[in-house]
């Protein structure tokens, strides 16, 4: 199972990585700028968030996994909510005295801001319905089995509370969570995204009601439509969306790994050149498609070149000691 779970947070840091330099790019921007994305590139100088950037680095996405890691580790599968907030705030100061644009997304900044000015960690979560929770929880699934799924979902939406205490942003960290916690248990790709749907309609039963479509619903609908598709990754682009919004991404991130079932590497690639919030799309895909192929489902100089691009992750450490936790 260790294998297994390297994979999630190396596909997440891979994913990540591959989409670091084409994140809020347009697709065919960015098929201009690179041709088929099918190797790690620097962050080209007209992006907004990532110029210059080196070629394999992470971003904010792989950065926050790690913290909610360590904090599960520390905590033994429980996470301090005061400590997350204190680490995330910390984070973003570093990353804004190195002048770096890769800074925190809005329902994360928003509740550590509110939480600095003195709200308790319990009720930072109010308005958070964006993609964050979904994009840093792979270590919640190492380290937790998702079944019973209601367990599951109750224990990652108490987590959830500091930034994204919403339905559609707890039904979207529930549907990745679940997807790499099940493919560590050997499920099979179908089986991975039908725990994903129903550990989606479990998260949004939790958390402030908020306004928008079903994130269960447009996950199965995402998957049928990239299946149907000639072209699954401009029917994901241009019908599902790859913005921010939890109910945009996620569904994405999982209808890449419905249309790549076989293919880890192709499918992160895919993600990756779908512009938008890629960064973040192909870390949640790479993560669910690691933790169903293990680390040896993508290739070996791939994953040799992230490690060396980042050397202050310990990848294979913490995945080994997020597994301690789940026997």
């Amino acid at each position: 199972m260790n294998t297994r779970a390297e994979g999630a947070l190396i596909g997440l840091a891979l994913g990540d990585a591959l989409g670091m330099p084409t994140q809020l790019l347009t697709r065919s921007r960015i098929r201009d700028l690179f041709g088929e994305l099918d190797a790690f590139h620097a962050g080209p100088a007209e992006n907004p968030i990532s110029p210059g950037q080196l070629a394999g680095t992470v971003t904010d996405d792989t950065h926050q996994a790690m913290i909610l890691a360590r904090l599960l580790i520390e905590g033994d599968g429980a996470v301090d909510l005061d400590a997350f907030a204190v680490e995330l705030i910390a984070w973003h100061e570093r990353m804004e005295a190195a002048g770096s644009l890769d800074l925190l997304g809005p329902s994360t900044l928003r509740a550590i801001t509110a939480f600095r000015d003195g709200t308790p960690a319990t009720e930072t979560g109010r308005w958070g319905d964006t993609n964050g929770a979904a994009m840093r929880v792979a270590p919640f699934g190492i380290a937790h089995r998702a079944l019973p799924l209601v367990a599951f979902v109750d224990r990652l939406a108490a987590v959830n509370v500091l930034t994204h205490n919403t339905t559609i942003g707890n039904a979207g960290a529930a549907a990745i969570a679940a997807a790499v916690s099940a493919g560590i248990d050997g499920a099979t790709v179908a089986d991975q995204l039908g725990t994903a749907v129903e550990a989606a309609q479990l998260g949004a039963l939790h958390g402030h009601d908020t306004a928008g479509p079903s994130v269960a619903m447009r996950i199965m609908w995402a998957i049928s439509l990239a299946a149907a598709a000639d072209d699954p990754c401009e029917a994901i682009a241009t019908l599902v969306g790859t913005s921010v919004a939890t109910q945009e991404s996620v569904p994405a991130a999982l209808a890449i790994v419905a249309a790549f079932p076989d293919d880890p590497w192709r499918g992160v690639c895919a993600a990756a050149s779908l512009g938008g919030d890629s960064d973040t799309v192909a870390a949640m895909a790479g993560a669910v498609f690691g933790a169903r192929h293990g680390v040896e489902g993508f290739p070996p100089d791939a994953v040799a070149f992230l490690e060396a691009a980042n050397p202050g992750f310990d990848l294979r450490r913490v995945a080994s000691e997020l597994m301690e936790m789940r026997r």
